[in-house]
């Protein structure tokens, strides 16, 4: 009896996952019925929706659905996971595990990962503004008076939107479960509804109808996919969120709920405009009956400002874990949780979106438009995710080569006809979410390179601890009360600022703590393995301190967890020297001085030692000219 109680509480606990997953995890794909059938329709020209040409698109929508999320991510991809989580951050992580000898395959890999990563900034510009522009539409389907207060209400809901993020998604997120189940139910019973109007839709599950589109249409009918990829995006969230779930929760939410409710409704689109083609234009909403539009735009723009909440929060992990793995300078990261440490709220990168957001409203002015530049970076992501999934597959869990190869071949030929149907969609405005890729894949190289040639810089003088301890004894020099902690990359090197106090005070504390963080390529590092300490001498002490690129640095609180380990810190009596180096540029070629001075701003403008939780008025920061 006991095992049968058990089983049931893990069924139970199982679904409420689940639950959880659709608000979270299903957001984005969930809304695309909304705009994505119509705009299938509506590319290329628009397609005649005779009998052939709809159940061609149906069954496109209903294998891409299949062969990409079903197969490609819930069966192989999410099996790439970095300690449970995902991302594309983390599968090139993966690629590039931390080694001496990297070999110049797993840079360049890692490299096309974190192009990736910069992709996803211009999808966490345009999810927002497409998804909410869409639903708040259907009031114009309603009456034409409200043609004029669509831009503006838009507006109005998505400055909203990031004004509320500093709150988190902890008070709401309960919310977003129930509210998206009865989204896809809603989804559902409307599909449903429509194929009543022409069962014959039904005959699409055969991927025949997808051949004869293309035989029939040509060339022409290839252009088609740049639309049809809309109704996969979304894939990467399942990816990236999985770290929250679970892979379990997510499989049995997408083939349980959100598989079938998606390809109802899809299917009834395509009945009711074989019922009424004066149904074209606005499938999705048309497909209602009358009574019920209003609700229907009401629970259709919950779902949107739901599915741009996801994608919004992850940009903030995103950004967090470019941050610990040296892509990203510090910025200030609030974390609005006391239970979750994924809760993260940045304010840079909030309102940076939300101005983009509103640029991109006004500029487009429809989701038609909008729709025009989103698939160019979703479909490069998921090329590049196939690529590193195959590297890993490959090297990392040692697959069979043959295997992995047809494997690839498989997964990138649907990639890259998607990649390639929407690339005449970047003079349309696909150059946008390239452009935005482009600029922050710049400040990544940009920050990472600077921050190596600092690196080098310092390590031309580099003072081996070993060394200072030699120069301590054989120099002995006036102690002071209270305890110093000076901090440095590197564990076997002096800190920098440890050499400056010295050679300047020419004072040392009581007690002395060489204090190194370390961020390692997984995302979480247990409790502990968190802190390693090492007696130099009675009053020296070396310390490594050991975080994941998704957590946050708590220097405090690790110094605290010494005390488990003989060595105690009395905040109130502890100094922190940190190194703040001035930076001086030289004359070099435009591109590299364009890069350097980039370096240079990003550099005096990160966050100082308030980024690792450290209280400011316990810092003093020494300063030292650094030649680039």
């Amino acid at each position: 009896m006991p095992v049968k109680s058990d089983s049931v509480t893990g069924k139970k606990y199982l679904g409420l996952l689940a639950l959880a997953a659709l608000g979270i995890v299903f957001g984005d794909i969930g809304t695309s019925p909304i705009y994505a059938f119509r705009e299938a329709l509506n590319s290329n020209g628009a397609l005649d929706p005779n009998p052939e040409n709809i159940l061609g698109l149906l069954s496109l929508m209903l294998w891409s659905l299949i062969i990409v999320i079903s197969i490609k991510y819930l069966t192989f991809v999410m099996r790439a996971d970095n300690q449970g989580e995902g991302g594309i951050m983390a599968l090139t992580a993966l690629v590039l595990p931390p080694s001496k000898t990297r070999s110049k395959g797993r840079s360049t890999l890692a490299l096309a990962g974190l192009f990736g990563a910069a992709l996803l900034y211009g999808d966490g510009v345009i999810t927002p503004a497409i998804s909410v522009l869409s639903a708040v539409e259907g009031l114009e389907i309603a009456t034409p008076l409200f043609s004029p207060y669509v831009i503006p209400l838009t507006l109005a809901i998505i400055v909203s939107l990031f004004c509320l993020q500093h709150k988190g998604t902890a008070t709401v997120g309960m919310w977003f479960g129930p509210l998206t189940l009865c989204w896809f139910v809603t989804l559902a019973v409307l599909g449903i509804y429509g194929i009543t109007k022409n069962p014959g839709v039904i005959a699409a599950i055969n991927p025949i109808h997808a051949m004869r589109f293309f035989q029939n249409g040509g060339a022409s009918s290839f252009l088609v996919m740049g639309s049809i990829v809309l109704v996969v995006t979304g894939g990467e969230a399942l990816y990236a969120d999985m770290g929250h779930f679970g892979i379990k929760p997510i499989r049995l939410a997408w083939f349980f709920v959100v598989f079938p409710s998606l390809v109802l409704n899809y299917f009834g689109q395509g009945a009711m405009i074989l019922h009424d083609p004066n149904t074209i234009d606005h499938p999705f909403f048309l497909m209602a009956p009358e009574w019920s539009l209003y609700p229907l735009v009401a629970i259709a723009t919950v779902a949107t400002i739901i599915a741009s909440q996801a994608i919004i929060s992850g940009t903030f992990s995103l950004t967090r874990q470019a941050i610990q793995l040296g892509y990203l300078p510090r910025m200030e990261i609030q974390h609005t949780s006391n239970k979750e440490i994924g809760q993260v709220y940045l304010p840079v990168v909030n309102w940076t979106l939300m101005v983009a957001c509103i640029a991109l409203v006004v500029g487009f002015r429809s989701s038609s438009n909008l729709a025009s530049a989103y698939g160019v970076a979703v479909t490069t992501d998921m090329v590049v995710t196939s690529i590193l999934f195959t590297a890993v597959a490959w090297k990392n869990w040692n697959w069979n080569p043959i295997g992995v190869f047809l494997l690839m071949v498989l997964i990138l030929l649907v990639d890259m006809a998607f990649w390639g149907a929407n690339l005449p969609k970047i003079s349309d405005g696909g150059w946008f979410p390239l452009a935005v890729g482009a600029v922050i894949f710049f400040l990544m190289t940009a920050w990472k390179e600077g921050k190596q040639s600092i690196r080098e810089y310092l390590e031309e003088d580099a003072h081996p601890v070993a060394r200072l301890l030699l120069d301590v004894q054989e120099s002995p020099v006036d102690r002071v009360p209270g305890t110093a902690v000076f901090m440095h990359k590197n564990p076997d090197q002096t800190p920098p600022a440890f050499l400056y106090n010295l050679k300047h005070n020419k004072v040392l504390h009581e007690a002395v703590a060489l204090v190194c963080i370390k961020t390692a390529t997984v995302p979480k590092i247990p409790e502990r393995k968190r802190t390693t300490v090492k007696a130099l001498t009675d009053d020296i002490h070396k310390i490594v301190i050991h975080y994941g690129f998704a957590e946050s640095p708590d220097v405090p609180k690790a110094l605290k967890n010494c005390a488990k380990m003989g060595l105690t810190f009395d905040m109130q009596d502890t100094t922190f020297f940190l190194s703040r180096e001035t930076l001086i540029l030289e004359d070099k070629t435009w591109w590299t001085h364009l890069k350097e001075s980039l370096f240079a701003q990003m550099h005096r403008s990160a966050v100082r030692a308030t980024y690792f939780n450290i209280p400011p008025e316990r810092v003093v920061e020494l300063g030292m000219p650094v030649k680039l």
